[in-house]
């Protein structure tokens, strides 16, 4: 089943970042982290489809996204600095497997940190803390970092900013590997979630059982 999206308002969150907030359709309903099949609403892009991830929660009047704009790539994500409220979108059904399963490690690499928006805002909102959690985050540079200053106001979680292409930046680190990974995780203790590129995600869940994380705890689109 399709649904046809309006723009109410895009504003930038960083440089290529954008922030879509759209009208929701009556009875629409997902769960915190999961993702949607999404098009332009346009000749010649409505089968060029790509999955983002809700950053609303289910029980709020509009459906949001935050989107990372690729203008080096020939595709649809090019195409999102241009889009003006009023334009519209097709979505299809939630799908994804990313779930609040609990409080623990969400680490993540780029545009991968959108599941983790939603399941993040739905825990503070029911318990009034993330105490427990910790958000490691790696980029390419400072700049990149999609919503740090709402990641490092939520009251109780901790924030690990990784930059791995700005070796002057206090955050610089080459990658998120098994001696970072013991500084911050403890195995048994919680949930780790991992979103990213496909490579980074296999790297990591691997990294992870090396220092002892039970697969059971590593909660991935791969691994569940």
């Amino acid at each position: 089943m399709s649904h046809r999206l309006t723009l109410r308002t895009i504003e930038p969150v960083t440089h290529d970042t954008y922030h879509l907030v759209f009208e929701k359709p009556e009875g629409f309903d997902f769960e915190p982290g999961q993702a949607v099949d999404l098009a332009l609403d346009r000749d010649d892009w409505r089968e060029e489809k790509r999955p983002f991830t809700f950053t609303s929660l289910p029980e709020e009047d509009d459906l949001e996204f935050v989107i990372k704009s690729y203008p080096d790539h020939d595709g649809m994500t090019k195409e999102i600095p241009g889009l003006s409220p009023g334009n519209t979108v097709l979505i299809g059904e939630p799908w994804g497997a990313i779930a609040d399963k609990g409080p623990g490690w969400f680490i993540a690499g780029g545009a991968g940190v959108t599941p983790f928006i939603a399941i993040l805002k739905k825990r503070l909102k029911e318990h009034g803390t993330l105490e427990g959690s910790t958000l490691i985050f790696s980029n390419r540079a400072e700049r990149d970092i999609i919503l740090r200053e709402a990641f490092e106001g939520m009251p109780g979680l901790t924030c690990v900013f990784i930059v791995t292409e700005e070796a002057e930046s206090p955050l610089f680190a080459s990658r998120i590997g098994p001696a970072m990974l013991a500084e911050h995780v403890t195995p048994g203790k919680g949930h780790c979630y991992i979103c990213g590129p496909d490579a980074m995600v296999n790297d990591i869940a691997a990294a992870l059982m090396e220092i002892g994380v039970p697969e059971g705890d590593i909660v991935t689109e791969e691994l569940d």
